[in-house]
C-alpha cells in the first residue's frame, strides 16, 4: 500500500472514529439529560399535586385534582399503607398495568411500554381522610423517543455530510506529504540512471519539515557530487602522476636491456634515473596514503605541549635528512594543549616543502602572542605568485610543474597540512613574494575548542 493510501485511509478511519465517539457521546449525554429532565417535571408536578391534597377535606374533590394533574400519556395513583390502590386515574385507555415503583436509594423507574420508556415516581401525600397516602405517578416517554429518534437521524446525516470535507482533507494532506517524497524519488531514480547529481525544486520561503527535507536532500547531493568530483580528479591526477615515474622506469630498464651493459655511463645514468623516479613515485605514494588517512576521522590526543621543543625535534629531522641548515628563534617557554605528534609532522610537512624550492637556510620562529603560539617556518626560494596562494591547499596543485617535477613535488603536502591543521583547530596563513621566498605561519590555539 502506498504512503498516499495510508495517510488517506488511516487519516479517514480515525476522524470517523472520532465522529463516531463524539456523536456517541453526546447522544447518551442528551438522553440521560432528557431523562432527569422528564423526571424533574414530573416530580414538580407531584409536589404540586400533594399540596393540593393537604388542603381537600373531600374524596370526591381529591378525585378531581388528581384528574387534573394526572401526566400526559400516563396514570395516578394513591396507594394506601397495605399496599391496596385507593384511586387511579389514567390519561390513555389501557394504561392500567402497575408499573414497579423506585426504592429508597433511587428517585425514578424505567422500564419498557409498547416500544416506549415509563419513567415512574413515588411520594408520600396526605389523603383528605388523614391518612399518609403514596402517591404514584407515571409518565410514557414518547415524545423523548421521538426526540432520540430525531437525534439520530441529524448525527448521522451530519456524519456522512462531514465525511466529504475529511475525506478531501485527507487526500489533500496525503499529496502534500508525498509529493516532495516523489520527488526525491524521482530526483535519485534520475540520478541513479543517469549518473548526475540530480537536485529538486524548493520554495526559498519554506520553513516547514517538508521543505527543510527538501533543502537536506540538494545540499547531500551538492556535497556528494563535490566529492565525486574531487574523487574523479584525484584518481585521474593520481594515475598522471603515476603514470609518469613508471613510464620513465620502464624506458631506462628497457635501455639498460639493449645497451646498459656496454655503456657503463649509460648504465650509471639509467640507475640514476631509475633510483630517482623510484624515490619520487616512494613518496608519491606516502603521501597519497597520508592523505587518504586524513580524509578518515583522526585520532587527535590533547595534552599540554612544548612547541619550542617540538620545533626543534622536527627541524633536527628535515636537516639530517637533507644536510639543510634550518634556524630557529623561539622563548624558553611556550606552551599549548595540542596533539604533539600531529603537530610535529604538520611542521615537518612545511619545513621539507620549505626545503625543495629554497636553496637557502630555512628560518623558524615562535612567538608566544597570548590566546595561540603562532610558528613560522619561512625560506627565501623564489616564492609564490598571488594569483596562486589560495589554491594550495588543493590536491595535486602545483605553482610551477616543471619546477615540482625536479624537486619531486606532488602538489599534496600542503592538503595533508591543512587536513592536519583542522584536526588541530589551528590555522595556517600564507604570506608570499615572488622573488623573496614564502613564509607559512601555523596558529596553535592554547587550549582548542576541539580539546
Amino acid at each position: 500500500m502506498k504512503l498516499k493510501t495510508k495517510i488517506h485511509s488511516l487519516s479517514t478511519l480515525m476522524m470517523l472514529i472520532v465522529l463516531i465517539l463524539s456523536n456517541l457521546g453526546i447522544y447518551f449525554t442528551f438522553d440521560r439529560t432528557q431523562h432527569h429532565t422528564e423526571y424533574s417535571q414530573l416530580l414538580g408536578s407531584a409536589k404540586e399535586l400533594t399540596v393540593a391534597l393537604s388542603k381537600m377535606t373531600d374524596e370526591e374533590e381529591a378525585e378531581i385534582i388528581l384528574r387534573a394533574y394526572v401526566p400526559p400519556n400516563g396514570a395516578l395513583r394513591v396507594v394506601g399503607e397495605t399496599g391496596k390502590d385507593i384511586l387511579t386515574v389514567q390519561s390513555m385507555e389501557g394504561f392500567d398495568k402497575k408499573f414497579p415503583m423506585p426504592g429508597k436509594d433511587e428517585e425514578y423507574t424505567l422500564v419498557p411500554y409498547e416500544g416506549y420508556e415509563a419513567l415512574s415516581i413515588a411520594i408520600p401525600t396526605i389523603w383528605p381522610t388523614g391518612e399518609v397516602m403514596q402517591l404514584q405517578m407515571t409518565q410514557v416517554l414518547t415524545d423523548l423517543k421521538a426526540n432520540l429518534r430525531l437525534l439520530r437521524i441529524v448525527m448521522i446525516s451530519i456524519t456522512l455530510f462531514a465525511m466529504i470535507p475529511i475525506m478531501i482533507s485527507s487526500i489533500t494532506l496525503g499529496r502534500i506529504v508525498t509529493q516532495p517524497i516523489g520527488k526525491l524519488i524521482q530526483a535519485m531514480t534520475a540520478s541513479r540512471r543517469s549518473g548526475t547529481f540530480q537536485r529538486i525544486a524548493v520554495p526559498d520561503d519554506g520553513k516547514d519539515e517538508l521543505a527543510q527535507m527538501g533543502q537536506t536532500f540538494n545540499d547531500l547531493m551538492i556535497q556528494l557530487e563535490q566529492i565525486y568530483r574531487k574523487q574523479e580528479k584525484f584518481v585521474s591526477d593520481a594515475s598522471h602522476e603515476l603514470k609518469t615515474p613508471i613510464t620513465v622506469i620502464d624506458s631506462y630498464a628497457r635501455l639498460l636491456e639493449r645497451r646498459g651493459m656496454e655503456k657503463p655511463k649509460l648504465a650509471e645514468e639509467a640507475l640514476g634515473a631509475i633510483r630517482s623516479e623510484t624515490k619520487r613515485m616512494t613518496g608519491m605514494i606516502e603521501q597519497m596514503l597520508d592523505l587518504a588517512r586524513n580524509n578518515e576521522p583522526a585520532s587527535y590526543v590533547f595534552e599540554p605541549a612544548e612547541i619550542r621543543e617540538l620545533a626543534e625535534e622536527a627541524a633536527a629531522m628535515v636537516s639530517r635528512a637533507y644536510s639543510r641548515e634550518i634556524r630557529i628563534a623561539a622563548p624558553e617557554h611556550a606552551e599549548a594543549v595540542t596533539d604533539s605528534q600531529h603537530l610535529k609532522q604538520l611542521m615537518i610537512i612545511l619545513l621539507d616543502n620549505a626545503r625543495k624550492y629554497s636553496e637557502q637556510p630555512i628560518d623558524v620562529s615562535v612567538d608566544d602572542k597570548g590566546a595561540d603560539v603562532q610558528i613560522t617556518i619561512r625560506d627565501y626560494g623564489k616564492g609564490i605568485p598571488a594569483k596562486d596562494i589560495p589554491f594550495l591547499f588543493d590536491r595535486f596543485y602545483r605553482v610551477d610543474e616543471d619546477r615540482s617535477r625536479k624537486t619531486g613535488g606532488t602538489g599534496l603536502g600542503l592538503s595533508i597540512a591543512n587536513e592536519i591543521a583542522i584536526g588541530l583547530g589551528a590555522k595556517l596563513d600564507i604570506k608570499s613574494e615572488e622573488g623573496d621566498g614564502t613564509e607559512i605561519t601555523i596558529h596553535v590555539l592554547k587550549s582548542p575548542a576541539s580539546q
